[in-house]
């Protein structure tokens, strides 16, 4: 029997202390991508340092509307949905 799919949504740091949040079902494998410049539009100009958080979900829906959650937040309560979770971008 199969393993059941798994889904992530996670986030990025950014070399201008930027955040970006994506969704994928592999998240070295994507982060490599964006590492090759090859992911998503924004970390092509924003480039990724590292992966900041990342959160499994056995649903596609449930873990695109994290990211989808994420992403239309003021950049302090991105900084406080990290926070929330031991997360610091300060060092």
């Amino acid at each position: 029997m199969a393993s059941p799919k798994v889904y992530y949504f996670y986030v990025l740091l950014c070399a201008d202390q930027s955040l970006y949040g994506g969704f994928t079902t592999d998240v070295a494998k994507r982060f490599a991508t964006h590492l090759a410049g090859k992911g998503a539009k924004y970390t092509k100009v924003h480039r990724p340092l590292k992966v900041l958080y990342s959160e499994s979900f056995t649903s596609k829906h449930d873990a695109l509307h994290a990211e989808w959650a994420f992403k239309h937040q003021s950049r302090a309560k991105k900084l406080a949905f990290l926070a929330e979770r031991g997360i610091s971008i300060t060092g």
